[in-house]
C-alpha cells in the first residue's frame, strides 16, 4: 500500500467474527436437540402398538416408561434370535394410543412401568431455545435484506469511482505507442506528481484538468492509466454516465463525494471517461434529466475551480465530442490543457503493431513496417483487432506461427467483412460483379491521381458487398486537391460505367458508389469551395461530430436559389466524372474484357498481377506485400467516403 493512502473506514454493521460465533452457537444448539431427540431414536427399535400389546401378553416386556405420546422400554428376545444361549434385551419404542386398560394389563403381566415427563433441559430447549433461534434467524435474514435496500437508497449520492492502486494499473508509457506528442504533454503531469516542490519553487502551477480528445480507439483511456502508472499515485476511474440519475441532485452529490475521496488520497488522479455525458452545453431545457445533468456540471465546475483549491488532485477526462462541451468547462483554470490523440501515422502504427505483436509467434515473412504502410487511417484499436484476427485465422488452420498472409486476410476481414462463400451467385450475376469491379480498378489504374489498386475480388464479403476493390495510397494523406477528388469521383462511378458499356444497362449494385460519390461531390461544392458557380461560400454545417466520422450529410446554410445551384453543380460534377469513366473504359475496352475474364477464372487478382495484365509499371506500394486503405463497395452501404480529417 502506498504510504499516502489512508486506511479505509469500516462500514457499520456486525463484526464478521461475531457473525461466525453466532452461527456456530445456533448450529451447536440444533445439534444438541437432534442428539437428544433424533440420534437416540435411531438406536431404538420401533414397533406397532399391537405388537407391544402382544409382547405384554406374552410377558416379553420387562419394563417401560410411559410418556405423553410414546412408550419406550426393554423387550425380551428369544434365545433363537440371539447368538447366546441366554436371553437378552433390546430397547423398543411404540406410539401411545388411548388405551384405558393399559395399566391393568401391565400390572397383570408384572411389567415395571412408570410415567415420564420431558426433562427441564429438553423442555427448555424445545419450548424456548429452538423457537427463539428460529425467530432470530428469520429476523437476521429480514434485517439483512432491508439493510441492503436502505444502504442502496442512501448510497445514491456516493461516488462510483473505482480506486486503482498504482501497482494494479499495469500500464506505463512503454505500453502506449503511436501518440508521442500526447505522451510528451503528459510527461509534465507525471513529473509534477513526482516532484511538486520543483514546480512550486518557480511559482508554476500544474494544469488542474487535462482533456484528451480524439477519435474512438486511439488510446485515450490507456494514456490516462499510463499517467497513473508512471506517477505511482492513486487512480480514480469512472465514466461520465455514472453521475447521472433520474433524481435531480444525485449527480452533484456524487461529484462532491468523488472530490472528497480524492482529497483524502492526494496526490491522485481522477479519470472521467466520456466527459460529454455530463459536460454538454448548458441551455434552456425541459425535463428532470437535463436539470440533473446541468446540476452535475455546475458542481463539477465549482470543484475544479471554486473557492477551495484541490491541491494535488488532477482531473484527466476523455471525449470524442469536444464540440458539444460547455465553454465554462474548457476555459483556463479548469481544463487548461487539451491534448489531441489522433489516428497514428506510419511510424506510430508500426510502434503500435510492435506492442500488440508481443507474445505472438510471428513468421519470418512478417514485416510490421509494410503492414503499417498498408493500414493508413487505422487506430490503435483497429490494429489490435487486426492482429487478433490474424492469430485466430492462424489458429483455425492449426499453424504454429502467424504469417503475413494471415495478417492481410485479417485486415481485409476487418474492413470489408468476412468472406461469404455460402452466398452462391448465378453465372450472369457473377459476370456482372466482375464487370463492375473491373471498371473500378481500370478507371483507377488509368487516372493520374488515384490510389494504386491492391486487390480485386468477386468473392462476397460482409452484409452487402458482392465484390470489392481495394486501393492502397503510397503514403499518408492529410490534404486532397481538386484533381485528386475528381479522380476519386471517377473511380467511384467506374463500376456503373463498366456495366453500362459492357452489359448495356446498370444494376442496383452501384447504390453504395452513388451515395458516396454524391456525398463527396456535395462536400466539394458546399464545404471546399471547389465550384466556380457557388464560389468560396461555405454553404453547410456538418451534422456529425468532429471525431466520430461524417456521413456526408450536413445542414444547408443558404437560400433556396443557392440550394438549387448547389444541386445543379453536384449533378454537373457527377455527370462529368461519369463521362470521364466511360471514356477511359471505352478507350481500354480490350483490357477491360481481359481483366473481367481473368477475374472470373481466379476470383481474386492481386495488384502486381493486375498491373502486369495491363502492361503498365507496378506502383511502388505494390512491390511489397501489403493491404488496403480505401475500399470500394464496402460491406456497409451507408459508410461515408473517407475524407481526410484535416479537411473537416
Amino acid at each position: 500500500m502506498d504510504k499516502n493512502e489512508k486506511p479505509q473506514r469500516k462500514q457499520p454493521g456486525i463484526d464478521p467474527q461475531w457473525r461466525t460465533a453466532l452461527l456456530y452457537l445456533a448450529i451447536a444448539v440444533m445439534v444438541l436437540t437432534l442428539w437428544q431427540n433424533v440420534f437416540n431414536k435411531l438406536a431404538i427399535k420401533t414397533i406397532s402398538y399391537s405388537e407391544f400389546r402382544d409382547a405384554v401378553s406374552k410377558k416379553k416386556i420387562v419394563e417401560c416408561n410411559i410418556k405423553e405420546d410414546e412408550i419406550v422400554g426393554k423387550m425380551l428376545l428369544d434365545a433363537s434370535q440371539t447368538n447366546n444361549a441366554t436371553s437378552s434385551f433390546i430397547p423398543f419404542r411404540t406410539t401411545r394410543v388411548d388405551d384405558p386398560k393399559l395399566i391393568e394389563v401391565l400390572q397383570e403381566a408384572g411389567v415395571k412401568y412408570q410415567g415420564v415427563r420431558l426433562g427441564f433441559f429438553g423442555q427448555f430447549m424445545m419450548n424456548w431455545i429452538l423457537p427463539i433461534v428460529l425467530m432470530v434467524f428469520i429476523w437476521v435474514l429480514i434485517a439483512k435484506k432491508l439493510g441492503s435496500t436502505g444502504q442502496s437508497v442512501l448510497s445514491f449520492g456516493k461516488s462510483r469511482a473505482r480506486l486503482i492502486a498504482d501497482k494494479d494499473t499495469g500500464v506505463t508509457f512503454e505500453d502506449v505507442a503511436g501518440c508521442d506528442e500526447a505522451k510528451y504533454e503528459l510527461q509534465e503531469v507525471v513529473d509534477f506528481l513526482k516532484n511538486p516542490d520543483r514546480y512550486k519553487a518557480l511559482g508554476a502551477k500544474i494544469p488542474k484538468g487535462v482533456l484528451l480528445v480524439g477519435p474512438p480507439g486511439t488510446g485515450k483511456t490507456l494514456l490516462a492509466r499510463a499517467v497513473a502508472g508512471e506517477a505511482q499515485v492513486p487512480f480514480f476511474s469512472l465514466s461520465g454516465s455514472d453521475f447521472v440519475e433520474m433524481f435531480v441532485g444525485v449527480g452533484a452529490a456524487r461529484v462532491r463525494d468523488l472530490f472528497q475521496q480524492a482529497k483524502s488520497q492526494s496526490p491522485c488522479i481522477i479519470f472521467i471517461d466520456e466527459l460529454d455525458a455530463i459536460g454538454r452545453q448548458r441551455g434552456v431545457h425541459l425535463g428532470a434529466i437535463n436539470d440533473e445533468r446541468e446540476q452535475t456540471l455546475n458542481q463539477l465546475l465549482v470543484e475544479m475551480d471554486g473557492f477551495e483549491a484541490n491541491t494535488g488532485v488532477i482531473l484527466i477526462a476523455a471525449t470524442n465530442r469536444p464540440d458539444v462541451l460547455d465553454r465554462a468547462l474548457l476555459r483556463p483554470g479548469r481544463f487548461d490543457r487539451q491534448i489531441v490523440v489522433d489516428s497514428p501515422d506510419v511510424d506510430g502504427r508500426e510502434a503500435i503493431l510492435k506492442v500488440h505483436a508481443k507474445g505472438k509467434p510471428m513468421a519470418a515473412d512478417v514485416d510490421l513496417r509494410r503492414i503499417a504502410h498498408a493500414t493508413p487511417g487505422f487506430s490503435g484499436a483497429d490494429l489490435a483487432n487486426a492482429l487478433n484476427e490474424a492469430a485466430l485465422l492462424a489458429a483455425r488452420r492449426k499453424a504454429k506461427q502467424i504469417t503475413h498472409k494471415d495478417i492481410e486476410d485479417a485486415i481485409e476481414k476487418v474492413v470489408a467483412g468476412p468472406e461469404r462463400k455460402s452466398r452462391r451467385l448465378t453465372e450472369e450475376e457473377k459476370y456482372r460483379v466482375a464487370c463492375h469491379e473491373s471498371g473500378h480498378a481500370l478507371v483507377a489504374a488509368f487516372s493520374k491521381h488515384s490510389d494504386p489498386v491492391h486487390k480485386i475480388s468477386v468473392v462476397p464479403r460482409g452484409r452487402a458487398a458482392l465484390g470489392y476493390t481495394l486501393q492502397l495510397p503510397e503514403e499518408d494523406q492529410f490534404l486532397l486537391t481538386r484533381s485528386e477528388l475528381i479522380d476519386r469521383l471517377a473511380g467511384l462511378l467506374g463500376g456503373r460505367a463498366a456495366e453500362d458499356i459492357v452489359l448495356g444497362e446498370p444494376s442496383t449494385g452501384a447504390e453504395n458508389d452513388l451515395a458516396r460519390a454524391t456525398a463527396l461531390a456535395r462536400q466539394m461544392v458546399c464545404m471546399y469551395g471547389m465550384s466556380e458557380k457557388i464560389g468560396l461560400t461555405h454553404c453547410g454545417q456538418p451534422q456529425t461530430p468532429i471525431f466520430l466520422g461524417g456521413d456526408g450529410y450536413f445542414q444547408r446554410d443558404c437560400s433556396e436559389q443557392t440550394s438549387r445551384d448547389i444541386d445543379q453543380e453536384v449533378k454537373s460534377l457527377l455527370d462529368s466524372a461519369y463521362e470521364r469513366s466511360k471514356q477511359i473504359l471505352s478507350e481500354h475496352r480490350d483490357k477491360l474484357e481481359l481483366i473481367i475474364n481473368e477475374l472470373l477464372k481466379r476470383e481474386t487478382l492481386d495488384g502486381p498481377v493486375f498491373y502486369s495484365l495491363l502492361g503498365i509499371p507496378i506502383p511502388k506500394s505494390q512491390q511489397q506485400t501489403s493491404a488496403q486503405s480505401q475500399t470500394l463497395d464496402e460491406s456497409d452501404p451507408k459508410k461515408p467516403p473517407q475524407i481526410p480529417q484535416a479537411l473537416n
